[in-house]
């Protein structure tokens, strides 16, 4: 289930109460929610099937607009995504691409290291939060 710079985190919540649960914790933590996408929705409205997919997009223009002052093409990896989705064997996950990796595909330097960090950081919480029993 590895890809290049994303991570992915085993629910312990089906899909449902893991996208209540990470909405609730981004907006305590004064996030914005830009978006949610419901991909199996899309999927549906054209008469195709698709397991529960489920995107939040999310960020503060504090946390990324230093990454897009280094290099703007970060612009295409910001704001954050979130991904909920659900496997063939029912098991619910949360993935989410890490900052580490976006910074170096866009070659940011060693002056990027205290916001990749802060981002890593809020997103291990957030994933945190909406995944395990507290």
């Amino acid at each position: 289930m590895a890809a290049d710079g994303l991570v992915t985190v085993r629910s312990n919540y089906n899909p449902k109460e893991t996208m209540s649960r990470l909405e609730v914790d981004i907006r305590a933590r004064g996030l914005t929610v830009f978006a949610r996408v419901d991909h199996s929705a899309g999927a549906a409205s054209v008469g195709l099937p698709l397991r529960t997919t489920d995107l939040l997009i999310i960020g503060n223009a504090k946390g990324g607009t230093p990454l897009m002052q280094m290099d703007q093409t970060v612009g295409i990896d910001l704001p954050l995504k979130v991904l909920v989705w659900q496997d063939q064997a029912g098991t619910t996950w949360l993935s989410y691409n890490d900052p580490g990796w976006f910074a170096k595909r866009h070659g940011l330097g060693k002056d990027a290291g205290p916001t990749v960090n802060a981002l890593t950081g809020a997103l291990r919480a957030i994933a945190k939060a909406a995944t395990r029993v507290q």
